[in-house]
């Protein structure tokens, strides 16, 4: 049985998180210790083929530099890139995080490298006792790096338990159709769920006993007793599933339903009064015209020589005109009338003709 953090972050959140204990603990770090061993092998084996010629001494110190960078860098390395994670934690599906439940970064790493090495395992920890003992007083298995860190070992792969799905019972569609849902709380609906959900893991007088509670406080809160000779987990499957039925009906309303065009009222006019008018309301719009105007006016005194003046517009077509150019005909106009030929009389009307004699040879009428 796995056993949940009881954390409670800033926000008053409590961490629903699954703590890895000393068993899933020891096998990650053995496996990390057998990585670190290798490597540390093969560091020795190589230093040892090519430093023949070198110092004892020099020898032993970059011994001890690459044991101390192996043991330390290890854990520091891979914690800091997986966000919590070494290559044994990846193997049994660990991770270390943050009391708040956040990723770890860099400080987190060091200072539970820097703790496991000098007090947990190796220095002073006298081969890890120092940590199992800490970890076994511990209600989330945390050792001095950790509690130094901050920091929690939980488990990722967790099996997902099986929810049952709450069932309406035969006979009681028209019954709970009839309840008053609306005072129920969430917090006891959810309670009521997990109850069902863990029914048959409890012991039968934990179950009767607890499942009478929670059938007894919903009662009182839909405002209904509870049928004589029912089981608790009878009503409290047919409250629960009722309440499902209305909540899906209600959703699938809204999702298909979809937005009520509302119908068009016209505001009534109302007329302000002049202490209403506040003058500071137009003042941005006096300030953007004034900008406006200061930004055109460098514009307009721009473009004012462009345009042509109407006398120096005229004035080359008075200047080409010069009095010189009229004076022919001037002088022709000024001789006298005689020079011209006389005008010729009109011809004589034709003189008018009398009436015209009698025909003596007309007969008479």
């Amino acid at each position: 049985m796995q056993e949940e953090s009881d954390l409670v972050t800033g926000e008053a959140v409590v961490l629903d998180l699954r703590v890895a204990k000393l068993a899933s603990r020891g096998a990650a770090m053995l496996l990390d210790v057998l990585v670190q061993g290798a490597l540390l092998l093969i560091v020795v084996v190589t230093v040892a083929a090519t430093s023949s010629d070198l110092d004892p001494a020099l020898t032993i110190a970059l011994f001890l530099s690459v044991f101390v960078l192996i043991v330390i860098g290890y854990p520091v390395l891979f914690e800091t890139l997986t966000r919590g994670k070494s290559l044994g934690k990846m193997a049994l599906g660990l991770r270390v995080v943050r009391l708040d439940g956040g990723p770890i970064r860099f400080r987190h790493a060091l200072t539970r490298a820097l703790a496991g090495f000098f007090v947990d395992f190796w220095a002073l920890g006298f081969l890890g006792a120092v940590a199992v003992i800490t970890s076994l007083s511990s209600s989330n298995g945390r050792r001095v790096g950790d509690y130094l860190a901050g920091t929690l070992v939980i488990r990722e792969r967790v099996p997902q338990s099986a929810q049952a799905q709450v069932v309406m019972p035969p006979g009681l569609e028209g019954w709970a159709a009839q309840l008053d849902l609306s005072r129920l709380p969430d917090d006891l609906a959810l309670a009521a769920r997990q109850y069902l959900n863990r029914f048959h893991e409890l012991r039968p007088d934990a179950a009767h006993a607890l499942g009478q509670g929670l059938a007894d406080q919903t009662a009182h809160a839909v405002g209904v007793a509870v049928p004589h000779g029912m089981p608790a987990w009878v009503f409290l499957s047919a409250v629960l599933a009722e309440r499902r039925n209305r909540d899906q009906a209600r959703l699938a309303q809204q999702v298909y339903a979809g937005p009520q065009q509302q119908a068009y009222q016209p505001q009534p006019f109302q007329q302000q009064s002049s202490q209403q008018f506040q003058p500071q309301q137009f003042e941005p719009a006096a300030q953007q015209t004034q900008q406006y105007q200061q930004q055109v006016q460098p514009t307009a005194q721009q473009l004012q020589p462009v345009a042509p003046q109407p006398q120096q517009q005229f004035q080359p077509v008075a200047q080409q005109t010069q009095p010189q150019q009229f004076e022919p005909a001037t002088q022709h106009l000024s001789q006298p009338v005689a020079q011209y030929p006389p005008q010729q009389p009109a011809p004589p009307a034709p003189p008018e003709r009398g009436p015209e004699p009698e025909n003596p040879f007309t007969p008479p009428s």
